[in-house]
């Protein structure tokens, strides 16, 4: 038996790295293609099941411990008023196709399985040496992204978006100079969110002696401080080009809480300046933000005697922001209408198509007030967690582990900033990544203490 385990232990430390490497690099051609939906089944669909397989024999001989865990029951209370909210829209306010609905349904839950997935991980004999592997395969990612960034941005390599049903058969599409970077993901928005995701954990451990030596990327800390800092520019460069304005400023939040965590206090202006420099580097990007800027003169030197002439003459003076408008004309109404058919449990998953851009919206107009609730009971069973771990850890020199725990705090603080304009946990590559690495934390503060 113990032989057995040692076994599974294995087989879920690669499988986990192969999830990390895989699902953000390998782009979303379809395999399988579900008839009704824009969703298809993908080889890492394959992988994911794999490990989820591997994952539950492991486990199964301490169930017990599992099932007496607050967290789980958390994430199964979510998972439970999303069905319930979807059987809701399929018999009660008959707004949710039933094939399509479960489907959506059963896509939320394999996007947060991952969760226990990384504790579990960390809960190994070898938790602390799987932290160590997990950082330098994220590196890889960040590396082969940014090369094929840089190949879509200059030499014309293909764009494999979801971003609509055409798109989402697998059609090629090349980067244009008003565009938005894309590289392996499905969309701007998603690489931007990864990004936010993993960047703060490297711009901290590039700052801590400890951290550095631990992660062992080289004998000398010159030569591992060069290796940290490219992956740092490698992400800088491609959030700069994803033109995401939302998300360039979640990007320095999520950066800046960490640096405070570890005291790098003297940092954070850095961050800042660097972003702005970039930010005017960025032709794309600073367009964007001058959009906004033109918009917010235009409405304050709109005067009524203007708006009289323009009404009366047929025209429009107003400048319009499109993505804006489609949230505030189009999008955020739509939600907002769900949830008042069904205020306690929305309208199901599908109902309100497939983009809100506004997560917390989506999420009441399709599961209403109580799967809202559901959902952010685990991001509160998850913040005790760091802050206990916080206040106990905070006088104590930064290592390696801490680091990892305290970037997925400044992560997961600019991820719900992006939730904010953007769909963030109903995007497969990044909602997978976010709860495995939030598994992952979760875990060292758990369990690696008391090893």
């Amino acid at each position: 038996m113990q032989k057995l385990s040692k076994q599974l232990e294995g087989a879920l430390k690669y499988l986990t790295a192969g999830i990390l490497l895989a699902v953000p690099l390998y782009p979303k051609f379809p395999f399988l293609r579900i008839p009704g939906t824009y969703v298809s089944v993908r080889l890492e669909d394959f992988l994911m099941l794999l490990t989820f397989g591997v994952w539950f024999a492991y486990i199964l001989p301490n169930i017990k411990s599992l099932l007496k865990n607050k967290l789980f029951w958390a994430v199964s209370l979510f998972w439970v008023i999303g069905l319930v909210a979807t059987l809701s829209g399929i018999f009660l306010t008959k707004t949710v196709d039933p094939h399509i609905g479960l489907l959506h349904w059963a896509r939320r839950v394999q996007y947060v399985l991952p969760l226990f997935i990384g504790m579990a991980t960390m809960k190994m004999v070898d938790g602390k040496k799987n932290l160590n592997f997990f950082v330098k395969t994220i590196m890889i990612v960040i590396f082969f992204a940014f090369l094929y960034g840089v190949g879509q941005k200059h030499f014309s390599l293909p764009i494999i978006t979801t971003q609509n049903e055409e798109y989402a058969k697998g059609r090629a599409l090349y980067y244009t100079l008003s565009g938005h970077l894309v590289s392996t993901f499905a969309g701007h928005y998603d690489l931007a969110s990864y990004l936010i995701l993993v960047t703060p954990m490297f711009v901290s451990i590039l700052l801590s002696d400890k951290a550095i030596e631990e992660l062992g990327l080289s004998k000398s800390k010159a030569k591992s401080r060069a290796i940290l800092g490219m992956t740092i520019g490698q992400s800088l460069w491609l959030i700069i080009f994803t033109a995401s304005r939302i998300s360039i400023v979640s990007y320095i939040v999520a950066i800046c809480i960490p640096l405070f965590l570890i005291k790098k206090y003297w940092a954070i202006p850095i961050v800042f300046i660097s972003v702005f420099v970039l930010t005017l580097i960025s032709g794309n990007l600073l367009t964007r933000y001058q959009q906004i800027l033109d918009i917010v003169v235009d409405k304050i030197t709109y005067t009524v005697d203007q708006a009289i002439t323009v009404h009366a003459a047929g025209f429009v003076l107003a400048a319009e922001d499109r993505s804006t408008s489609i949230r505030l004309n189009v999008e955020w109404p739509r939600a907002i209408r769900a949830l008042t058919k069904n205020p306690l449990l929305g309208t199901g998953y599908s109902s309100i198509t497939l983009a809100t851009d506004n997560d917390y919206l989506r999420f009441l107009g399709e599961t209403g007030i109580l799967g809202f609730l559901a959902f952010f009971l685990v991001f509160f069973k998850s913040g005790i967690e760091f802050l206990k771990y916080t206040i106990e850890n905070y006088s104590k020199e930064s290592n390696l582990k801490s680091i990892f725990v305290y970037g997925m705090v400044g992560a997961t603080v600019g991820i719900l900033i992006n939730a904010v304009f953007i769909d963030v946990f109903e995007a497969s590559k990044l909602a997978i990544m976010f709860w495995l690495m939030m598994g992952l934390a979760i875990g060292l503060t758990r369990y690696e203490q008391t090893k």
